[in-house]
């Protein structure tokens, strides 16, 4: 099983956005699900590289190197050339996929959304990635660095470049596994440097998904998610979601909660939209975007949605009734997977 890593929330906040206490509130703060974060998280490797020791990924130390805004396909070049140049003596740079760029968010920081870190020059910007998006393949994934929203921008336009290099067992594949040109032809993937080209991250199992009494596991992140992808049939506020999830583990007797945003993320196959999940799932009633555990820590008063049609990370205000609500159970017996 693959590890999803910990948010870095470890608060909790009501609707107001008012800090609260942890315990029996159902948040992502209190049951800190996700693989632990070592500490520190981070290592110099020799003057200009960064060794993330929870992905074992390695960052360029300066999160602007090329010191200006470029299109995806500039930005997929200039990465190209820091190989050629053997920047940091590596060979095996790259533009990391959807789940490598947000691998280094922190939903416990703002301005900038990262853990304690070296790096320089981080800009409160959109930083791209490799991952095409399904929905518009002439869209890009982009990180937000602020807050750590996720969403798509036109390939054309003009955004941040961080490069990265080395693998992650952590990290599951993304689920692309085509290339698209800037106008969002398909294309031969070839030294495209793309994200269905190199295939970066853990292969997914196959099936993926399996049926068992309590919902669907999945055989990925050993995550089991409950059949009924719309336990409340209707869209609800943050606090209706927390105790819908919370009536459902009194009624059962098992931990079901409401899942943390890395957790929901997990679930997403970028090849597909509408919904952008695995052709295979098994699950009933999927909605068009679902509340997380975890609170906006750039607005408290806002929380983590996964918008499930596109596959984008955003948030919503909490009092609103808005998402649709999908609860998850961590199997007692499951212990920290490799």
């Amino acid at each position: 099983m693959h590890h999803i890593l910990q948010t870095g929330l470890h608060r909790c906040f009501d609707s107001d956005g008012q800090e609260q206490p942890c315990r029996g509130s159902g948040q992502d703060g209190e049951f800190g699900t996700g693989h632990p974060w070592p500490e520190p998280r981070f290592r110099h490797q020799g003057e200009n590289l960064v060794h993330d020791l929870a992905t074992n990924l390695t960052w360029s130390r300066d999160a602007n190197l090329f010191s200006y805004p470029m299109t995806w396909q500039e930005g997929l070049e200039a990465v190209a050339s820091l190989n050629t140049d053997r920047y940091g003596g590596r060979s095996d740079w790259r533009l990391p996929n959807r789940r490598e760029m947000r691998s280094l968010i922190s939903h416990g920081a703002r301005k900038p959304a990262l853990p304690d870190h070296p790096f320089d020059n981080v800009f409160l910007s959109w930083y791209w990635t490799s991952t095409s998006a399904a929905r518009a393949p002439g869209y890009a994934w982009y990180v937000h660095m602020e807050g750590g929203r996720m969403f798509y921008g036109r390939k054309d336009s003009y955004y941040l470049v961080w490069p990265v290099c080395g693998s992650s067992t952590v990290l599951a594949q993304t689920g692309q596994q085509l290339c698209y040109n800037h106008q969002g032809e398909k294309m031969d993937c070839v030294t495209s440097g793309q994200d269905g080209a190199l295939l970066q991250g853990a292969v997914w199992p196959s099936p993926r998904f399996c049926s068992n009494e309590d919902g669907v596991l999945d055989m990925l992140t050993g995550l089991i998610w409950a059949k009924e992808a719309d336990i409340t049939t209707a869209p609800a506020s943050w606090e209706e979601a927390l105790a819908a999830a919370g009536y459902l583990a009194a009624k059962s007797n098992k931990p079901w909660r409401l899942p943390t945003i890395n957790e929901l993320e997990s679930l997403v196959d970028a090849s597909s939209h509408s919904p952008a999940l695995p052709e295979d799932h098994p699950f009933v009633s999927v909605r068009e975007a679902y509340w997380s555990s975890t609170t906006s820590f750039f607005e408290t008063d806002w929380a983590y949605v996964l918008y499930m049609h596109k596959g984008a990370v955003g948030v919503g205000y909490k009092k609103n009734r808005d998402f649709a609500v999908w609860p998850v159970l961590k199997p007692e017996n499951d212990g920290a997977a490799a």
